[in-house]
């Protein structure tokens, strides 16, 4: 297993395995409401089993070399995480999403987070696009985004059902170039 630090201030981010569901499923709890206001990926996980499940889907990726997730721990606490939910390192695109539970804002965590993955795939693995797809309405994951150096490509008007409301979906991307000048 890897630690890599996040800062000088006890953050760290670490791959988040299924035999790690009940800390995940604890920190879900803690931030279920606020995380779940923008994306489903707190009510995917709404109790023990559900969690692993969750968990082991990625790690299905992982071994298939199409995702990964990682979380962010603050003090040894989870907090939130980073993960790939596309990767197709063939055609050298991939996609990234975060969460972050209340407690944890404002430090800049999902930042830093989200810059290691980032260069990661583009150094590492060799992806050339990689993608952030985002509620219009989530203003602090579009200014991650914005921080990251990504350009808004576009906006899939009303795109997708979120508890039962129509959302519009950003389009946001950093090509390997930018991202290497």
């Amino acid at each position: 297993m890897f630690v890599k630090p996040l800062g000088t201030d006890g953050a760290e981010l670490r791959p988040l395995d299924p035999w790690q569901a009940g800390e995940f499923f604890a920190h879900m709890e803690r931030g279920r409401e606020f995380i779940g206001q923008h994306i489903g990926f707190a009510d995917r996980a709404k109790d023990l089993e559900s969690a692993r499940e969750l968990l082991q889907d990625y790690a299905d990726k992982a071994a298939a070399d199409t995702g990964r997730i990682f979380g962010i721990w603050l003090d040894d606490k989870l907090v939130g995480g980073v993960l790939i939910r596309v990767m197709d390192v063939p055609q050298g695109r991939a996609e990234i999403g975060v969460w972050l539970e209340p407690a944890a804002t404002g430090k800049g965590l999902i930042t830093r987070a989200a810059r290691l993955l980032v260069d990661w795939l583009i150094r590492e693995r060799g992806v050339h696009r990689v993608e952030w797809l985002v509620s219009s309405a989530n203003a602090p994951s579009i200014a991650v985004a914005r921080r990251l150096g990504m350009s808004k490509d576009g906006v899939l008007r009303s795109y997708f059902l979120f508890r039962g409301v129509r959302q519009d979906l950003e389009v946001w991307s950093l090509l390997a170039p930018e991202w290497e000048s």
